[in-house]
């Protein structure tokens, strides 16, 4: 079931804001995320879309590694708000293939997606540690690679689109459609919650959206590829990610 967004769920006040312009965190804003997330939660992901441009946009951003899910917000997007700024956190570790993609993005929608980079190249970064940092601490390589990177990101934006699905993993099967995001400050909002990986696929042949040929080869899940590993038939489609290891997530998404 859809439906269109409603006047109720309008913000009725300029949420607060610091010096800096970041979003204060009030419990007026905490009731009204909430009561917006609820009431968008049979909402289609274009009209959770339409109501993060609404309400928060030109102030409004995405991150995408060009994932499947990515993907489809980028369709999205593009019929129904093509200026939004749409960026990667480019950690200088992504396969040719995720490069790729990106300029089958500008080529198909006309969106340049901005590459976010570190302050240190890959050569920098592992001449300053002593060889790859994924091998040694892979949490603190994420971190440096991509939280900072998305925390220098976020500034001056008031929320920002996620593509995660509550059924990809325990750390994000609560994610609410309209959240706050404590680690970044902003508000988080992630269209395909409630999305399953069938659904997923089907837009994608439906529409003829474009995505990483790696997923034909088992690459069922795609981060950095000293990281990332195809999957065997009967794995969890994130088992790929941190292969060997206790780490599931990023950073990015963990709640």
């Amino acid at each position: 079931m859809s439906h269109s967004t409603s006047p109720d769920l309008r913000v009725v006040s300029p949420p607060a804001e610091t010096a800096e312009g970041k979003l204060v965190y009030t419990p007026e804003l905490q009731a009204e995320l909430a009561a917006a997330s609820q009431q968008l939660e049979t909402a289609t992901p274009q009209d959770i879309l339409r109501w993060a441009v609404e309400h928060y946009a030109p102030r409004f951003t995405m991150a995408t590694a060009f994932g499947p899910e990515g993907m489809i917000l980028i369709h999205m997007l593009a019929e129904i708000a093509p200026e939004t700024p749409i960026f990667n956190l480019d950690t200088g570790y992504q396969f040719k293939e995720t490069l790729e993609l990106r300029e089958e993005v500008k080529r198909r929608y006309g969106i340049a997606v901005e590459m976010k980079k570190p302050a240190l190249t890959v050569e920098q970064f592992e001449q300053a540690n002593g060889g790859p940092v994924y091998r040694t601490d892979p949490d603190r390589c994420c971190f440096e690679r991509k939280i900072k990177v998305l925390q220098e990101a976020s500034v001056g934006m008031h929320a920002w689109s996620s593509a995660i699905r509550r059924d990809q993993s325990p750390d994000r099967a609560t994610a609410p459609i309209v959240g706050w995001d404590k680690k970044f400050g902003l508000v988080k909002i992630s269209p395909l919650a409630n999305w399953n990986k069938k659904l997923v696929w089907s837009f994608i042949s439906k529409n003829n959206v474009p995505y990483n040929p790696l997923h034909d080869d088992g690459y069922t899940s795609i981060g950095c590829w000293p990281c990332t590993r195809a999957v065997s038939i009967g794995e969890d489609e994130r088992a790929g990610r941190w292969s060997g290891s206790a780490k599931t997530e990023c950073g990015l998404h963990t709640q």
